[in-house]
């Protein structure tokens, strides 16, 4: 940079020099200096004009470089064009990598814009979701991909769980949809369809199975523990006889919870969202729920409530508190004697929460993420000592999909743990509140649910 700036000060020095000589020949300085001046001016012109042909043609700079300043700034343009043939040969490698990748995932892949056209799809998209890529470009993705659920799907923006669905173009499909939004602003799309006909089916096998054996089992096992409980209160029944009718009896009531409780998770299964919803006064039912409560723990436990008495709940009085009962009896059939539960129920900015918190023995990491499917156990002995049956916590969780609400489960070994129900805002009610109007048509036996088997 020093050297240039030294060349350029002896080309300045050239023109004054000259300058002064046209003087001492006689020439006024008004016209001396600005005849000096035109070799230096011309140099500059020239490299102006040069520089911005080469710019305008696209042209690459390479050595050799002018001298002096000028020198600096064409160099200078060649360093930022090397670099920008080095990103953009990143980039094409990056595209190309991504490309290739995208073409063997065997999930389709449509990304769309602002506007829900279709600006790229992968090979699997013509199969699954019958979206030809280049051929269908720019076209609406709910004029190529059609289906009476999807639209609403598209719009609402709440993605959180996937829409299952049968494909138009070929209905031995089951095909499930996530969308997740990204770009500018968040207002493209990325539309992943997954092939889970295999999983559907194998689901929809399994929720009838049980529900099929669980109405046939149920009537044998009531007629078995009428007898049982007619010949414990019969009193020509030997004494000797009685602990083992005790037994049956017990076990038989056990049974038939169980099969009560695969009853609930198969119409749970049924349909996303409860068929008749209301106003639920929560605080008046966790008022029955903690009364019953106390009665189980022998007054053994603390319960400690701290309840908003104007908060309401929009959903179904049945499921919610089924589900609100199962986590407060579920603290104290599985915590010791002595132990503080703390029931809470408040709204937060993101609408309203029910929480059930323990200091209890804790879980232990490993099991938290399996606590909610079917018939899991951390101590099956012992939960066959509190009755329980390994399902109550799959309800909850069913209950709290349908209710578009989710369960977070904490623990610490020795700490307690802690349950808490998150509903969204549309759903919580002020007491003085208006009733929002909700269709209460059950909705058609679905296949729109998730084919995840824990909901």
């Amino acid at each position: 940079m020093r050297r240039a700036l030294a060349f350029e000060l002896a080309l300045f020095a050239l023109p004054s020099g000259g300058a002064l000589l046209l003087w001492l020949g006689g020439l006024a300085p008004a016209w001396s200096i600005p005849l000096a001046s035109v070799p230096a001016l011309g140099r500059h012109i020239f490299r102006l004009v040069d520089l911005s042909g080469l710019i305008r043609r696209q042209h690459r700079l390479a050595p050799p470089f002018p001298h002096g300043l000028w020198g600096e700034v064409y160099r200078n343009i060649a360093r930022y064009q090397q670099r920008g043939r080095k990103g953009r040969k990143r980039q094409i490698r990056f595209t190309r990598r991504f490309r290739e990748a995208a073409n063997a995932v065997p999930d389709a892949l449509v990304i769309l814009d602002k506007h829900h056209r279709i600006d790229w799809a992968n090979p699997a998209a013509a199969q699954l979701l019958d979206v030809h890529w280049p051929d269908q470009d720019g076209q609406h993705f709910l004029d190529v991909f059609s289906h009476p659920d999807l639209g609403d799907f598209l719009q609402d923006g709440e993605y959180l769980r996937p829409l299952d669905i049968a494909p138009v173009h070929n209905r031995a499909l089951m095909v499930s949809l996530r969308i997740a939004p990204f770009g500018e602003r968040r207002r493209q799309r990325l539309v992943v369809g997954r092939d889970i006909t295999k999983v559907y089916h194998l689901n929809m096998i399994r929720r009838d199975f049980v529900a099929n054996a669980s109405h046939e089992l149920r009537t044998p096992l009531t007629v078995i523990g009428g007898f049982v409980e007619n010949l414990l209160d019969a009193p020509n029944t030997p004494e000797a006889h009685r602990r083992p009718l005790t037994l049956m009896h017990n076990q038989a009531e056990r049974m038939r919870s169980i099969i009560e409780d695969l009853l609930t998770l198969s119409r749970l299964e049924m349909h996303d969202s409860p068929a008749d919803q209301h106003s639920i006064d929560v605080p008046e039912e966790l008022r029955l729920i903690l009364q019953e409560a106390q009665a189980i723990g022998d007054d053994n436990h603390r319960l400690d409530p701290l309840i908003d008495t104007g908060l309401l709940l929009l959903g179904s009085q049945p499921e919610l508190c089924s589900a609100f009962s199962n986590l407060v009896f579920n603290a104290i059939k599985h915590t010791p004697a002595g132990t503080r539960i703390r029931i809470h129920w408040y709204q937060d900015k993101d609408g309203a929460a029910f929480v059930v918190e323990d200091d209890g023995p804790g879980i232990a990491p490993e099991h938290l993420p399996r606590l909610t499917e079917r018939f899991y156990r951390i101590d099956a002995a012992r939960s066959r000592q509190s009755g329980g049956t390994g399902l109550g916590l799959a309800i909850v969780k069913h209950v709290l999909n349908r209710h578009d609400a989710s369960l977070n489960i904490s623990s610490e070994l020795g700490q307690g743990t802690t349950f808490a129900c998150h509903f969204p805002a549309t759903r919580a009610l002020r007491r003085d509140d208006p009733i929002p109007h909700v269709d209460t048509t059950p909705p058609p036996a679905s296949p729109h649910r998730s084919a995840n088997g824990e909901g």
